[in-house]
């Protein structure tokens, strides 16, 4: 039915009040309506909107740092890209093709600092092929590149964090005032984590970085044992250094030269607990000939059981082409020792047992079988006691040789308790047993190097998920006064894998800035790892 204009102007009058507000009858109406499911009853609590602010912060700096953090820059002769990256540790990696890594302690901060060594420009390398004199001001060249391109990438970083978290929180918040907090923000944690990787910086980390990728071109890159003792002070120079020797790499060869040792440097290779691991002898000898090692030391536990039938694993030691210096381990039987000792079987190697000392390739070697024989379940093992009192009746044949005007330079003993009742009757004693690889000062100044297991723990390996590595050591020790002045751990990837990484030390008498006054061997002075 119609209604007339009227009706409808009272209709009107009825449902809205005197001022235009809602009736009663639509109040009451309203408030009867299902509200929506989503529609939140109490704002969020101030601690999971800054913690939600946060979260933007950082996947938008990260994604920021991820599209335009980096520059590339020219670094001497070589091209470079650098980057920096969120990181829970910090540090420096240098990543150089094919070569493999350098990773570097430089700093401790949530960020890190990566260098990708592109390509060898042929233009600037053709001036130096030609221009052989320039190479002396490289160092300098490749300093102030660095500075540049660090200089840089420091403004570009700022640029790509702060428009990376703004353009995030405006995407989140829609609210130009909430993007500008998280660009703020993030330049604030930026600014923090610059400071902290300043306050932290260690520019003498190149002395012992970790080296990842091909195992015989690793000691090309970090440089010899005398250059680093001499010559690694600040770390521009050392990258200066490191892009030196990679730019004549590249142009000598093709192929990666060989390590060219130092001919007044002594190179002793320190292996132990090969356990029947049949691929410790092709590893040795790799390491023999690319390191040119002066003589071989295994501290024990070459066998697993010690038994007559497992002597013909030791036919490969006499092809090893270094003078290879055995003491006993709790594996290897009298039987193993025999074996060992005859001189028509193997001409290279010298077995030390009892304390007795002789000369190897410069050195002076004194050593002592271990005690116990542990395989052999009819003898009762005599524990931590006979091994102690093995490492005392060693050090007094130390004493002996010392007072005889000829002292030992090594001592060699299988367990780490014989090894440290030799404490300052010599400068350097080695070891192993434990299965990984250990490097301290004791108390009255003996050096004690403990090695890992050089067969990967042998069958032992195939117990755990994760094999154990196969470790061995270089040590250099000076001609002349017989004292170590670095040495190169190297670790091989375990059963079935590939991997190899090799890092450089140097005891802290030998680092920049110290007093190198080592005293005469036999006598050992206080010192630190």
């Amino acid at each position: 039915m119609a209604r007339s204009p009227a009706a409808i102007r009272r209709l009107v009058r009825r449902t809205r009040g005197a001022r235009g507000a809602p009736s009663a009858l639509l109040r009451h109406y309203r408030s009867r309506r299902p509200r929506p499911a989503l529609e939140l009853v109490h704002p969020p609590h101030p601690y999971i909107r800054a913690l939600g602010l946060v979260c933007v912060v950082l996947l938008g700096a990260w994604l920021g740092l991820l599209v335009v953090g980096s520059v590339r820059a020219p670094v001497g002769p070589m091209d470079t890209r650098m980057t920096l990256r969120p990181s829970l540790t910090g540090g420096t990696k240098i990543n150089v093709s094919p070569l493999g890594a350098l990773e570097l302690d430089s700093h401790t901060a949530p960020i890190r600092l990566d260098v990708d060594v592109d390509r060898l420009d042929p233009v600037r390398s053709r001036a130096l092929v030609d221009h052989p004199e320039r190479l002396s001001g490289l160092q300098d060249e490749v300093a102030r590149d660095v500075e540049h391109g660090t200089a840089d990438l420091a403004l570009r970083s700022c640029v790509a964090v702060v428009s990376g978290a703004t353009a995030l929180g405006l995407a989140v918040y829609r609210r130009p005032r909430r993007a500008l907090a998280a660009g703020g923000l993030a330049l604030t944690l930026l600014a923090a984590s610059g400071g902290t990787a300043y306050a932290t910086w260690n520019p003498n980390s190149v002395l012992e970085p970790k080296f990842s990728g091909l195992l015989s071109s690793a000691p090309s890159v970090v440089g010899n044992a005398r250059s680093i003792v001499t010559e690694f002070d600040v770390y521009q120079r050392e990258l200066a250094r490191l892009v030196t020797n990679v730019t004549k790499l590249y142009d000598v060869t093709s192929t990666l030269p060989t390590y060219q040792p130092d001919p007044s440097t002594i190179r002793v290779l320190h292996v132990s607990d090969i356990h029947l691991n049949p691929a410790s002898w092709k590893i040795i000898g790799s390491l023999v000939e690319q390191y040119k090692i002066s003589v071989i030391v295994d501290t024990g536990d070459t066998m697993d059981h010690g038994s007559s039938a497992e002597n013909a694993f030791l036919d490969p030691v006499g092809d090893l082409g270094a003078p290879y210096v055995w003491i006993r381990g709790n594996h290897d039987s009298k039987t193993t020792q025999e074996y060992l000792s005859s001189r028509k079987r193997f001409k290279n190697v010298h077995v030390l047992d009892d304390g007795r000392a002789l000369t190897v390739a410069g050195l002076r070697f004194a050593g002592t079988g271990d005690p116990q024989y542990t395989p052999d379940r009819s003898t009762k093992a005599q524990g931590d006691p006979a091994e102690e009192m093995a490492g005392v009746r060693l050090a007094s044949a130390l004493r002996d040789q010392q007072a005889a005007g000829t002292p030992v330079d090594i001592a060699l003993a299988h367990n780490p308790l014989a090894a440290r009742q030799t404490d300052g009757a010599v400068p350097l004693v080695l070891a192993g047993h434990i299965h990984h690889q250990e490097m301290e000062v004791l108390p009255l100044g003996t050096r004690l190097r403990i090695e890992g297991s050089t067969g990967g723990s042998g069958l032992r390996a195939v117990d755990d998920k994760y094999p154990d590595p196969v470790e061995a050591s270089v040590l250099y020790l000076d001609s002349a006064t017989k004292r170590l002045q670095a040495w190169d751990e190297i670790k091989l990837g375990g059963l079935g894998l590939t991997t190899a990484e090799v890092s450089r030390h140097l005891p802290k008498e030998n680092q920049p800035g110290a007093t190198p006054s080592p005293p005469a061997s036999g006598s050992p002075s206080p010192g630190s790892p």
